[in-house]
């Protein structure tokens, strides 16, 4: 599987892949949830490997760690998931 950061990297320069609708859906440590945001509103670091920027509604600026991700979306249907982790037996 692609890692977060090389489909984000895909997502933002090539411009054939790149046409569509994307969403991002990270994990919310302070909601307990998954939330979705358009790529549009990520704030990627070039020289950032481990994380993107959002604007939140408070207008200040969070830092979300890329192993937060949890799914990608491209015109509403899913193209990259973290896998699950697997579940002590």
């Amino acid at each position: 599987m692609i890692a977060i950061a090389q489909l984000l990297n895909r997502i933002r320069w090539d411009k054939e892949f790149g046409r569509g609708d994307f969403q991002v859906g990270y994990y919310d440590r302070l909601e307990d949830r998954i939330v979705s945001v358009p790529f549009q509103e990520l704030i990627l670091d070039h020289g950032d490997h481990f994380s993107f920027q959002l604007i939140n509604g408070d207008g200040n600026i969070c830092s979300i760690p890329l192993h937060r991700v949890r799914t990608v979306s491209k015109d509403g249907q899913i193209i990259w998931q973290r896998p699950q982790e697997e579940q002590p037996s």
